[in-house]
Formats: structure tokens, C-alpha cells, sequence
């Protein structure tokens, strides 16, 4: 059985350049891959009441047993090959659901840092959520090329 990666985003991706970022890589990726967005529509007082529904809304969103990643710039930093070499032990492990969670334009709620079991960094730069998912995606698609040892990756 393969393994299914979803990510979970806050935010509609819309049209426009990073929309098309995200299918394009999207496009490529082989792996059974889903794609949800999640949005708070009620209005929030505060920036950290945002954050905190927001987290709420990815958390419920999670498939149950699945191995959760969320994408902070505090978390661990990988190269592509590491990210690869991650991916195929959870893959071997028998990880059917794995899941990347990727706050909205505030960030994520410690809830969610808390209860993913991994916390990957892009870099110590701020990026746009939406940016953030074309990187991601473009990130998935090169650790596929990898394990596959296509010429792709040539880091």
C-alpha cells in the first residue's frame, strides 16, 4: 500500500502565479497526494485568537494515525536528501497518512507545534503561506526524485 501525503493549508490558494506554483508541482508528484485548505471566517479580535482557530481548524483536519509534519521557521531544517531519507523510513515504517500542516499568514498555534510529530523549517526567513506551499510541494516532488534516483536533484 503507498502512502498517502496530504497537506493541510490555511487559506485558499486562489489564481495567479502561486496557484499555479502549487499544480505544477502538485502535477508531479506520483504519491497519492491530497490538498486541503482550511479558513476561519469568523472574525477574530486578536491575531492570537486567529492562530488559535486556525490551529484548530488543521488539527481537526488530520486523519487519525497519521504522522503530522508542521511547517514553522523554529523547527528542524533538512536538506532534500535528508527530507527524502525521513520520508522513505516512514514509508518502510508503514506510514499510510503523512501530513504537512502549513499555517496562515500569522503562523501556527502552539497547539499544532505540539502535537505534530515533527516541526520542519524552510528557513529562517518568513515566507508567504502560499509561497510556503509551492516550496513544499516543489520540496516533495524533489524528494521523490531522489528516491528514485533520477537526475532532478543534482545538490
Amino acid at each position: 500500500m503507498a502512502m498517502h501525503v496530504t497537506v493541510i493549508a490555511v487559506g485558499k490558494k486562489g489564481a495567479g502565479p502561486l496557484a499555479d506554483l502549487q499544480h505544477f508541482y502538485s502535477a508531479r508528484i506520483t504519491w497519492p497526494l491530497a490538498i486541503r485548505e482550511v479558513e476561519e471566517k469568523r472574525p477574530s479580535p486578536t491575531a492570537a485568537e486567529r492562530i488559535q482557530r486556525e490551529g484548530n481548524l488543521l488539527l481537526q483536519a488530520v486523519p487519525k494515525g497519521a504522522v503530522v509534519v508542521a511547517l514553522d521557521r523554529q523547527g528542524a531544517q533538512f536538506t532534500s536528501e535528508e527530507l527524502a531519507q525521513r520520508i522513505v523510513k516512514w514509508r518502510d515504517a508503514g506510514v499510510a497518512e503523512l501530513v504537512f500542516l502549513i499555517g496562515g499568514a500569522d503562523g501556527l498555534a502552539e497547539t499544532v507545534r505540539a502535537k505534530a510529530n515533527y516541526v520542519l523549517s524552510l528557513g529562517a526567513m518568513t515566507w508567504p503561506h502560499l509561497l510556503a506551499r509551492g516550496m513544499l510541494l516543489e520540496q516533495l516532488y524533489r524528494a521523490q526524485q531522489i528516491m528514485a534516483g533520477h537526475p532532478y536533484h543534482r545538490g
